[in-house]
């Protein structure tokens, strides 16, 4: 496991944000364009926020989102809204740079639009999976990633793209990306911050691997994970 450890919240934010920007720049050196898929929820935004302070160029760069919550994209809920009030307003990113889950739609409807934005973005030929550059991802306290929570069954779809999820504990629809496209990004970072996700770390990191359990140990094994003291007060 490559586990970064760092005194705080902020100095993790900071260091993955470089490691990211780094990476996209290598990227569209390589292949002409780069592709960044970024999660939502609190803990981003300070990593957003460096990366609008940074200067770099996002030309030829597109950005997808990992999972969004089932509301308009100006809801105080909208994961899409949080990260353009922390980054995407202080950049200069072209329209059809940013991908969206329309979050406004009904959600199978959002899920069967945002897979079919990435399949032509991808250019993708039927049945196959998108590789990302880069895909972000955290945790939470339940030890879920992107929008797959414990039990979720679409865990065990490994051949679609996207898909909208009932979060019980939530009351709440969401859409994110599929197992099978977060297994396949060129590189994963995982950013986790908090004294409540400490517990969880321990059990994605050192304990049986059970992704109906701990769906964060998706990729786990070739991930980066940059974490603060507190998430990491039991490794």
């Amino acid at each position: 496991m490559n586990v970064r450890r760092f005194p705080g919240a902020q100095s993790a934010a900071d260091a993955c944000a470089d490691a990211i920007l780094q990476s996209l720049d290598e990227a569209r050196r390589a292949r002409g364009v780069a592709t960044l898929a970024v999660s939502g929820g609190s803990t981003p935004r300070l990593m957003f926020q460096t990366m609008a302070k940074r200067g770099f160029d996002w030309s030829r760069v597109d950005l997808f989102q990992v999972d969004e919550r089932c509301v308009p994209p100006d809801h105080d809920l909208s994961n899409y809204r949080m990260m353009r009030e922390a980054l995407l307003d202080h950049l200069h990113l072209a329209h059809g740079q940013i991908h969206r889950v329309e979050g406004e739609l009904l959600p199978d409807e959002a899920a069967v639009r945002y897979a079919a934005n990435i399949t032509d973005s991808f250019r993708l030929q039927p049945h196959e999976l998108p590789v990302f550059d880069v895909i972000q991802r955290g945790m939470g306290p339940d030890s879920h990633t992107a929008s797959l929570f414990p039990g979720e069954p679409m865990i065990e779809n490994l051949t679609g793209i996207a898909a909208a999820v009932w979060v019980e504990k939530m009351k709440q629809h969401r859409v994110t990306l599929l197992r099978g496209v977060l297994e396949r990004a060129r590189r994963t970072v995982m950013l986790v911050s908090g004294a409540d996700k400490a517990e969880a770390l321990k059990q994605v990191l050192e304990g049986p691997r059970d992704l109906m359990q701990h769906p964060c140990q998706i990729a786990a094994g070739t991930a980066e994970w940059f974490v603060d003291e507190s998430a990491a007060a039991l490794l």
